[in-house]
């Protein structure tokens, strides 16, 4: 089989008129011509060179009934981050809204799957099958009931807390070495059932603040792109916003 790269000039998988190249074979499959991702090389100048590429994905349900809920932060977070790029999810492939862009001459896929929450590990392994991206370029970002509203905290390489969309990714992944960003939705107070409250809008005194959460959410991922995971846990697991709020 030919190399996938070379020294002396562009590869022999290539290319379509933007110079971008395809996969490579691998495990004894074609994977074709990819917009922009091949295994982090590209073509530029004539000769193949390592990139940086991510995949970052927000969970939550499809469908308009879902998507003010606290489920849907991961969802809110990529829409955010989106409509401050000036990007749009307009593609359909792994079950998911999904799409390219540039950040700091890094590669990123923002991937919001469509499979229903439970389910997401479908999407997202799909997704990172046919690119090849490893869990350690994988940021998962979701709510966590566990932490009171107001709270962002990055993680890496730990358990799914129980969270079933996060359990979903670690099953079909068969790796837990992917980042995370947990965004907290806090307990109910009034005794709602928890398939309930989190299937629900956020009380009318947390809306301020969760707007404020989901800015340092989009934050929190163009550290991980632009810094690492270390630097990102660093500069936003020490934020309280909710005290920020009662001190103003």
């Amino acid at each position: 089989m030919p190399d996938s790269a070379s020294a002396s000039g562009p590869c022999r998988f290539c290319c379509d008129r933007t110079g971008l190249r395809c996969l490579p074979e691998r495990q004894g499959k074609t994977l074709g011509l990819f917009y922009g991702i091949v295994r982090n090389n590209e073509v530029k100048g004539g000769e193949c060179r390592v990139i940086n590429v991510y995949l970052i994905v927000g969970l939550g349900n499809p469908g308009s009934r879902y998507k003010d809920t606290r489920h849907n932060v991961g969802f809110q977070t990529i829409d955010l981050w989106c409509h401050g790029l000036g990007v749009r999810l307009c593609k359909r492939g792994f079950q998911s809204r999904n799409n390219w862009f540039r950040f700091q001459g890094k590669k990123v896929m923002l991937l919001c799957p469509l499979t229903f929450m439970n389910q997401s590990g479908q999407a997202v392994r799909a997704c990172a099958g046919y690119y090849g991206f490893e869990p350690k370029d994988i940021l998962v970002i979701h709510d966590d009931i566990d932490l009171p509203v107001g709270r962002v905290k990055m993680v890496r390489g730990s358990g799914s807390g129980g969270h079933k969309g996060v359990q979903s990714v670690i099953d079909h992944l068969g790796s837990t070495r992917f980042s995370r960003i947990k965004i907290g939705i806090g307990r109910p107070r009034y005794g709602e059932a928890i398939e309930d409250y989190v299937l629900a809008p956020f009380y009318r005194d947390e809306r301020d603040t969760v707007r404020k959460v989901l800015l340092t959410a989009t934050q929190a991922c163009e550290l991980f792109v632009s810094e690492g995971i270390e630097p990102a846990m660093n500069k936003t697991n020490c934020q309280n916003l909710a005290k920020k709020e009662e001190s103003q």
